[in-house]
């Protein structure tokens, strides 16, 4: 017989497969053959670097030939039984992160594209042992927002300038009876807050992950398969989606199996819902946008206001911050949510002269955390930014810790994976992500809780909030705490004076400020998301 015409030995390894092998034994085998297939990517790669090649092309393919040969077939072999459900296809196209095919790497997708889920995708999205996705339902989202960010951030994550409307180097502080504080002098020439619009920057911040490889996927998570045992196993995850396309209003239903996911996806978070997370408290804020003169723009050039009393809110502040060509005016509440459109009428009347006839161009609202997840990470799966609860009490602060808790997140589930040949543990993603943001910034989130059960709980108490902001070492302490987010204040003469003055504002406000509202919601101040 002619040599070449006999079968060769992978003809009958075809057909032992066919014969003799059933469908859960090949998903085993070929289970195990995509764990060696990146094990070996993963070596290869790093050798790659080590060596300080220049190749595009770091993973030898002649060592991979069988493995990628075997795979095919048996793969082939196993759909003739039923459908395959263990040969990981996505139903998006992603452009290689190397010249080999063959290499089979993990995928971590970020639901959400705020600034928690832009920052942390960035940071995947540079791994190139990493399949990134980024979901985002509404590429085009104006979140309800103030839309203040500290100096800090400007640098830390190289916001340009353009998308900051606004400088605010001046705060002016109005109390129930009308008593107004300008603070601001403490402000060095190169210190302000900035004014942005959440429209801008969201998409400034998704861009640039973009840009860094990570891939788009404009579709609303609709639900989340979890297997049992993914706390001890490599189960991939199943995201259930509607895939909206350019022009038409009707999302296509979907699904995408990934390795790991990073849950950005808000206060709402069908994340923290799928993994378990918990429930938490939660406010309201409402915003409108008011679109006013240039004339009485020309107040707010550098200038914001807050407004206190039981008024515009029970247990927060309201608002006026300038945009572009706009300002934000707003409220929220915790306690009496109902009662919310209530509150926004009235901030509206005591911002009074500054914003009449003014043309209100956009209505938004929107659930803000009160407080941390129960559970931030379950498996592999880890919660950031308002998903996670991170947005501190008194100022209502939380794009900055929504970008922050994105990018360490993600840097250190980069680290953990290794180039991308591991997945980490529950255990160790706790003790790195949340570990570090913890002892980063739990001292600040306590600080603010303490001082919104002290000054926004009753009309005495503001009162004395806003004297006390007469104090230059006040401000000097606030500002810095805000604008580099570090707990300040480390002067004991300082600090025991302050506590003198602080005595006597609140026996001063309390004797002079009128009583707090009566109201009763007792059913509806349980809930919680």
């Amino acid at each position: 017989t002619n040599p070449q015409k006999r079968p060769t030995i992978w003809v009958y390894l075809l057909i032992f497969s066919f014969i003799f092998l059933r469908p859960s034994a090949l998903e085993g085998f070929v289970s195990s053959l995509e764990q060696e297939q990146r094990r070996m990517c993963s070596q290869s790669f790093s050798a790659h670097q080590a060596n300080g090649a220049t190749s595009t092309n770091p993973h030898p393919t002649t060592k991979m030939k069988f493995t990628g040969f075997a795979l095919a077939t048996l793969a082939a072999g196993a759909s003739a039984f039923s459908p395959s459900s263990f040969v990981r296809t996505a139903p998006v196209a992603h452009s290689a992160a190397s010249s080999s095919a063959l290499c089979m790497k993990y995928k971590v997708a970020v639901v959400g594209g705020g600034p928690s889920g832009a920052c942390a995708a960035e940071i995947f999205a540079q791994e190139k042992g990493i399949d990134t996705v980024l979901f985002e339902r509404k590429l085009d989202n104006a979140k309800p927002c103030g839309g203040a960010i500290p100096l800090c951030m400007v640098g830390e994550f190289d916001i340009p300038e353009s998308t900051v409307d606004r400088k605010v180097r001046k705060m002016n502080l109005i109390s129930p009876t009308g008593k107004e504080v300008d603070i601001g002098d403490t402000l060095k020439p190169n210190e302000y807050i900035g004014m942005c619009r959440r429209e801008i920057l969201d998409k400034y911040l998704r861009d640039r992950a973009f840009e860094y490889g990570a891939e788009c996927v404009n579709g609303l998570v609709t639900s989340i398969d979890v297997p049992s045992d993914h706390k001890v196993s490599e189960e991939p995850y199943t995201i259930n989606y509607q895939e909206y396309q350019e022009g038409s209003s009707a999302g296509v239903p979907k699904s995408m199996d990934v390795d790991l996911i990073v849950g950005a996806d808000g206060a709402n978070s069908r994340v923290a819902k799928a993994m378990d997370a918990g429930q938490y408290n939660f406010a309201i804020a409402f915003q409108e946008r008011i679109k006013i003169s240039d004339e009485k723009m020309k107040f707010y050039e550098e200038m914001a206001e807050m407004y206190v009393g039981d008024d515009v809110s029970p247990d927060f502040y309201g608002w006026v911050f300038p945009k572009y060509d706009h300002v934000g005016v707003g409220t929220g509440t915790v306690v009496n949510r109902p009662a919310i459109k209530q509150y926004q009428k009235a901030i509206r009347d005591r911002a009074g002269d500054k914003i009449a006839g003014g043309k209100i161009i956009k209505v938004e609202a929107h659930p803000i955390p009160e407080h941390y997840r129960p559970r931030r990470v379950q498996g592999r799966i880890a919660l950031v930014g308002d998903a996670a609860g991170y947005v501190t009490k008194c100022s209502g602060e939380g794009i900055y810790f929504a970008a922050k808790s994105g990018r360490m997140a993600a840097e250190e589930i980069v680290a953990l994976m290794k180039g991308g040949s591991r997945l980490p543990t529950q255990a160790e993603i706790e003790d790195t992500y949340c570990k570090k943001y913890d002892g980063l910034y739990g001292p600040t989130y306590t600080v603010l809780d303490i001082l919104q059960k002290v000054f926004y709980t009753n009309n005495g108490a503001r009162e004395a909030f806003v004297e006390l902001c007469n104090s230059k070492y006040v401000q000097q302490v606030t500002f810095d705490s805000y604008l580099y987010k570090r707990v300040q204040g480390n002067n004991p003469l300082d600090d025991i004076k302050l506590l003198g003055e602080t005595i006597g504002c609140m026996v001063k406000g309390y004797s002079t400020a009128k009583p707090d509202a009566e109201f009763s919601n007792p059913v509806e101040s349980l809930k919680r998301i």
